[in-house]
């Protein structure tokens, strides 16, 4: 017997004792030997019964089995899938696996799977097959988005979809009467840089629902070639003040992307004290995201003007994260002056601590008095994290 019948005749022993684990470790060594057709029907049987009878580690597994099988998988999968008595897992492992094939008998399969099941992760498996199918399956997820049942699976399944032909179906439901439909279109459309989605986007902005706007300045966000020419940061500014904090936060990420000339916007905000906490921490963040002279400034001048602890421990930690080496040295020095000037935040322990890794972090050789006498604090963390620094600084 040769070496593949000896194989086969240990599967099959493995298969009749339901040792799957044994099972799956002999079909991963056929599938790379086997070539003969009657020899591959024999594996698809017996990788089947691996996929019916196995626990979920094994069927995911033996679903790389199946793939490798070829189109010859694709029926005895499709039966599984209609299958109403099948236990879920096991259609959901059939759905997903089905999604590997780019074939045109897969995809009625699907889209009938989603138009009748009531399963919400089946119906979630099914949608991402059908998108990880690619253009091939655009016409039927064309027609699902007829069906408001159906709608929201067919975009998330155009999104993932990356082409360009998905453009004009989702422009059909950026209006739609569902939340979740029109933000899911213009997420979508935000990845393809194309004339006819910024449009879209800027009308967005005023949508009533909050998710809607925030997933508009999140796209526009990655406009920046459009910047100048549609005025986005005036366009989107007014957002910091939106009554949906999370679009708020957007809104600080999606300026800080569009560089130094919204800083101004960002820092009037911060220091407002009527911003919510929230919203003022997302706003230090965006400032060191700016990675520039003038972010740095505005975060001096908070440390200045701000009252509270936890937004000077915010903004001490990110300037020892600067990582331009031609920033560093301002970093550095906006902790030295705050030291120096007694700021009353260098009289709490924890933001001590924070001095001292930040000067650390930032090498900054001239810092070495102020590290030696950290190490004498009272405070044992303190101590350790001056000690820590001085380590860094050699």
């Amino acid at each position: 017997m040769n070496n593949i019948g000896q194989l086969l005749a240990q599967a099959k022993a493995a298969n009749h004792a339901g040792d799957w684990s044994s099972l799956i470790n002999y079909l991963q060594q056929l599938i790379l030997v086997c070539k003969d057709e009657a020899d591959r029907e024999c594996l698809l049987e017996l990788a089947l019964s691996a996929l019916e009878m196995g626990d979920f580690q094994q069927r995911w597994d033996i679903a790389k089995v199946l793939i490798s099988l070829g189109n010859i998988t694709i029926n005895p999968l499709i039966e599984i899938l209609q299958d109403e008595d099948a236990e879920d897992e096991l259609r959901w492992f059939a759905a997903r696996i089905l999604g590997e094939f780019p074939h045109p008998d897969v995809i009625n399969p699907l889209v009938g799977f989603l138009q009748t099941n009531q399963d919400e992760e089946l119906k979630a498996i099914a949608a991402s097959s059908l998108g990880q199918m690619g253009t091939v399956a655009i016409p039927q997820l064309t027609e699902l988005l007829k069906d408001e049942q159906t709608r929201l699976l067919a975009v998330r399944s155009l999104a993932y979809i990356r082409s360009k032909e998905t453009i004009t179906p989702l422009l059909t439901v950026v209006q739609d009467s569902q939340v979740a439909v029109r933000t899911a279109a213009l997420e979508a459309l935000s990845s393809f840089h194309d004339e006819r989605v910024a449009p879209v986007l800027l009308q967005a902005l005023d949508d009533l629902a909050a998710p809607v706007r925030r997933a508009a300045i999140v796209g526009l966000s990655y406009r920046l070639e459009l910047c100048t020419e549609l005025d986005l940061i005036a366009k989107i500014k007014p957002h910091l003040y939106d009554f949906n904090i999370e679009v708020c936060c957007a809104t600080a990420v999606a300026l800080a992307r569009m560089g130094d000339d919204a800083a101004q916007h960002l820092f009037t905000v911060l220091v407002s004290p009527h911003t919510p906490i929230t919203l003022q921490l997302e706003i230090i963040r965006a400032l060191s995201w700016l990675e520039s002279l003038i972010g740095l400034e505005y975060l001096q001048q908070a440390l200045n003007q701000l009252t509270s602890a936890t937004l000077w421990q915010e903004i001490i930690t990110l300037l020892g994260r600067v990582q331009k080496p031609e920033l560093k040295t301002a970093a550095a020095e906006i902790i030295l002056q705050m030291v120096q000037a007694g700021h009353p935040a260098t009289k709490i322990n924890s933001i001590k601590s924070a001095i001292a890794l930040a000067l650390g972090q930032l090498s900054y050789s001239q810092a070495t008095e102020l590290l030696n006498q950290m190490q004498q604090d009272p405070d044992e963390f303190v101590r350790l994290h001056a000690i820590a620094a001085l380590n860094k600084l050699g």
